[in-house]
């Protein structure tokens, strides 16, 4: 591994990556249920022309993917345990290569979405909020795991784009409190923080003792800014819940209440009076982001909100148990897997091919809110964890796969969607988990490679729908 600068290697490393609109809460009117004006007399409304042919199912030629694969399958910079799955969108015909689980790094995130949107309403969002008890005034943590301590697009120039997804801020929730406190004669608080919504440890006991202290992921909680970052240099801080009072304290005082003392952590009471809130995107959004910049924070924090959605305790045990639980239900494979934790950052997560091909297929065909799981995919060569990737092996690649990267030291993965040169859509998962760490870039070139030459190949017959 080069060491040219720390935070570049960091960031492959760990497959890190550092915005939506809100939806009118009813919806728009149905135009089939709106009545023409009186006197108006319209011809019947008849059904229209298809304007495309529907997707075909594909049944993969596994002689033609083995051919297509094998060059890159064999490349000794991979490491001695290769595993490679490859099928239809509506299964079929599986070609396979290898046996057994690898480590899925950050594949795992497939996993946590597609649990997430199974057992959250994907229009959902998260609210932090601020309540009061007298002169005392709580910022209480909903799991936000995108609120910024500043508007986004404070300072946006003429032509740039806008965050997505939009995300509540800590000074605009300050400003709203503020507004209300001195309307109602309070210019002067004591200011508390409420981070109880999540429980179990804030750090994974399946993680590395290493990642905090290098600023691998923040301890998760569920009251932050930024998703734990400082707000100059880098790294994580080392308490999130209170560097996101503090934050909270100084936009406060700005917006003329002054705050008394410290911060001090404590939850709000039942009695508390509501005072403001600002709400996250919608889950479907979330997970979405997640997936496309592999957001470790993000997806742990999304974890939580699964368990505590099934009735468990808010910690990262409970969920990993309904993500199992919930994937068994829509008969994604789960027996060979061994989950520690949402994002990936376990070393001691198994996953085999078979489970992610499952994820992969229930988002291609099932409920139409599990669609997000490909949505969010990187596109090769344009977007996301793959924006700078596939710049070697066949030029179809770019633009024709959709893929989830997964990296760790010794780990490079990629589970999505091909579409070959004849169209038809190839479910594949590639992983590799014994790669020397001076071939870390060449194994990962070699994945890439073997992924485009599934979209350069003609692997594939189309059965008629």
């Amino acid at each position: 591994m080069l060491a040219l600068t720390a935070g570049v290697v960091a960031t492959y490393r760990y497959d890190l990556a550092d915005r939506w609109f809100p939806r009118e809460p009813a919806g728009p009117t149905d135009p089939a249920v709106v009545e023409p004006p009186p006197g108006l007399d319209l011809p019947a409304v008849t059904a229209p022309a298809p304007i495309a042919a529907p997707v075909s199912a594909a049944v993969v030629d596994k002689a033609a993917v083995r051919a297509a694969l094998a060059p890159y399958l064999r490349d000794e910079d991979l490491g001695r345990h290769v595993l490679a799955a490859v099928t239809g969108l509506d299964g079929g015909p599986t070609y396979s290569f290898g046996r057994g689980t690898a480590v899925p790094a950050s594949t795992t995130k497939l996993l946590t979405g597609l649990a997430t949107l199974a057992t959250l309403d994907p229009a959902a969002t998260f609210a932090t909020r601020v309540v009061r008890d007298g002169r005392r005034v709580v910022l209480v943590g909903g799991g936000d795991p995108f609120l910024a301590s500043t508007p986004p697009d404070a300072d946006r120039k003429p032509g740039e784009r806008a965050a997505w997804p939009a995300r509540a801020d800590l000074r605009t929730l300050a400003t709203q409190t503020a507004e209300a406190l001195l309307a109602d004669g309070v210019s002067r608080v004591r200011l508390q923080y409420d981070d109880s919504l999540f429980s179990g440890p804030a750090v994974n006991p399946a993680w590395p003792a290493s990642y905090l202290p290098d600023g691998v992921v923040a301890p998760i909680s569920a009251l932050w800014a930024d998703e734990g970052r400082p707000e100059n240099g880098t790294g994580r801080v080392a308490d999130p819940p209170r560097t996101a009072a503090d934050v909270f304290a100084r936009e406060l005082t700005a917006a003329g209440v002054t705050v008394a003392g410290a911060p001090v952590g404590r939850a709000a009471g039942p009695d508390a009076t509501p005072v403001a809130e600002v709400r996250s995107a919608p889950v479907a959004q979330i997970v979405e982001q997640a997936l496309l910049v592999s957001d470790n924070e993000a997806t742990e924090v999304l974890l939580r909100h699964v368990a505590l959605a099934d009735g468990g305790d808010g910690s990262a045990d409970a969920g990993v148990r309904v993500v199992t639980a919930t994937l068994d239900r829509l008969g994604v494979p789960t027996d060979a897997v061994r989950l520690y934790d949402g994002s990936g950052l376990s070393r001691r997560n198994r996953i085999p091919p078979a489970t992610l091909l499952g994820v992969l297929r229930q988002a291609a065909t099932g409920a139409p809110a599990l669609r997000t799981v490909l949505s969010g995919l990187p596109v090769a060569g344009f977007t996301g964890s793959l924006a700078e990737r596939f710049a070697t092996g066949p030029a179809e690649g770019r633009g024709r796969v959709r893929a989830k990267t997964g990296t760790l030291t010794g780990v490079s993965s990629l589970a999505g969607v091909a579409t070959t040169v004849d169209g038809s859509p190839l479910l594949f998962v590639l992983m590799t988990d014994k790669v020397e760490e001076t071939d870390t870039i060449d194994a990962r070139d070699a994945l890439d490679s073997a992924a485009a030459a599934l979209a350069a190949c003609a692997c594939a017959a189309t059965a008629a729908p």
